[in-house]
């Protein structure tokens, strides 16, 4: 059920001194900045008593007071079968899947199409009841419209150790993505911290706020119109490759969000972006020993890299 407005009432902390009042808002309550300015607009936060912009600087110690949009309610798990998800590997402790597209790793607010996390607990999966409910097992994600592999864990001690894996960039991530045109150098490594989009609230972008993100990539095969790459990330941002591709003025082919030709993804056959979750290595949570994992492309992406071919031949 859904409740009524709250408000909070915080001093600034002096290590926002200075910041604008939506990204003071949005370190301070975990908003994107775009819902943080929609609140100052609306005249629901309040520094020291007087309502504010959300353009106005903000002094530490000041005592900022917001009205916060009433709860939601909260997302549930629904047990569905899942379409075409593979699974390639069970034990105690881990199951891995093959996630295909249209598919979310587990549920949100908005969302209403199937989830990793429904279609396991609708084969009688049971999963590590570590982390919120409506996501617990899940260690990382894929894109909605990023198919691949994906480890989901089904022990307490899996979700902590896959859990230190990732935050300490030692798990293996590899993907295979199809970009417009020709990347120079043909191998290197993109270095650009990603934020939220400073207009745009369901994009992500390279901003200077942003958290430190790191991508190495290397050519597999070059075409006329395209280039094809092996990918490995080092940190695990949100929509990563396809920001930091796009940022490298080659974004994935049929990624018509982050600027991706429309006219060529149509050609190709494409209704979302080329980029496969191929490769997946980890330590085992149980003995240690490194275990690891691979995924062909699927029928789309086998079809449109085909096109490509051809067209170059």
């Amino acid at each position: 059920m859904s409740t009524l407005p709250q408000t909070r009432t915080l001093p600034v902390p002096d290590g926002l001194e200075g910041e604008r009042v939506d990204a003071a808002i949005s370190r301070m309550f975990g908003f994107s900045r775009t819902k943080a300015a929609e609140l100052a607009a609306a005249g629901k936060v309040l520094v020291d008593g007087a309502a504010v912009g959300k353009s106005e600087r903000v002094r530490g110690g000041a005592w900022l007071e917001v009205e916060l949009p009433p709860a939601k309610d909260p997302v549930r798990v629904v047990a569905e079968p899942v379409e075409g998800m593979e699974i390639v590997h069970d034990d105690e402790d881990v199951v891995v899947v093959v996630k295909p597209v249209g598919v979310a790793a587990h549920p949100s607010p908005g969302w209403r199409g199937p989830t990793v996390i429904g279609g396991l607990a609708a084969a009688g999966y049971r999963v590590s009841t570590s982390g919120a409910a409506e996501r617990q097992g899940i260690v990382h994600r894929l894109d909605v419209g990023t198919s691949g592999l994906m480890v989901v864990a089904k022990s307490e001690r899996a979700y902590t150790s896959l859990k230190q894996q990732f935050r300490e960039r030692t798990v293996d991530k590899r993907y295979h993505t199809l970009v417009q045109g020709h990347p120079d150098p043909m191998s290197g490594t993109i270095d650009a911290p990603i934020g939220r989009h400073p207009t745009h609230d369901y994009k992500w972008a390279v901003t200077a706020e942003g958290k430190p993100s790191v991508t190495h990539y290397d050519l597999i095969e070059a075409f006329r119109a395209a280039s094809l790459l092996d990918v490995k990330l080092e940190t695990g941002r949100t929509h990563q490759i396809r920001v930091h591709m796009a940022a490298h003025r080659h974004p994935c082919v049929g990624d018509l969000t982050y600027g991706a030709d429309p006219t060529l993804a149509a050609r190709l056959g494409l209704t979302r972006q080329w980029l496969h979750a191929v490769r997946l290595g980890f330590a085992h949570p149980g003995d240690g020993r490194w275990a690891e994992f691979e995924s062909g492309y699927p029928d789309d992406l086998t079809g449109a890299l085909a096109k490509v071919q051809e067209e170059s031949a």
